[in-house]
């Protein structure tokens, strides 16, 4: 696992109402501070990468549908330098990742319908000095083909 990255198992709780899932509590590990929450949605088979932040860390939750989320240790001085994870996350496995700074990451959506991911970065957008640095997704300098995997 990539150094600093978070993956929580969120606990699904059901009753003939519906279910509720916390999906980040302010006591938690992966908590540092409030910036805000938004959604973001993928259609199927689409690629949404690669990005990474100087300054804000994520925590990706994907609600509906499947995401393949990847990530990419870009950090020199990290122990897991150039090292890739790949997390499927979605309603058939509920779980949060929180992605450290300067981590690369992006997510395909692979399910049948559209993926919708709702994250809540540690910091506020900042419309006019973004801290968001992108790299095309089919870039050779990052060792990971988004295509699919039968194996």
């Amino acid at each position: 696992m990539i150094e600093g990255v978070i993956v929580k198992k969120l606990r699904v709780i059901p009753d003939e109402r519906g279910f509720l899932v916390e999906l980040l509590r302010s006591d938690e590990e992966a908590f540092k501070e409030f910036g805000q929450v938004y959604l973001t949605t993928c259609y199927p088979g689409v690629v949404k990468g690669w990005h990474y932040h100087e300054k804000q860390m994520d925590n990706f939750i994907c609600v509906k549908g499947m995401a393949k989320v990847v990530l990419y240790d870009n950090r020199e001085n990290s122990s897991t330098y150039k090292e890739v994870n790949e997390f499927f996350i979605g309603e058939q496995n509920y779980s949060r990742i929180t992605i450290p700074l300067n981590v690369v990451h992006g997510f395909k959506g692979v399910s049948k319908e559209m993926a919708y991911i709702i994250n809540c970065p540690d910091k506020l957008y900042n419309y006019d000095n973004p801290d968001e640095y992108r790299i095309p997704f089919d870039s050779e300098e990052i060792p990971y083909d988004w295509d699919i995997k039968m194996g």
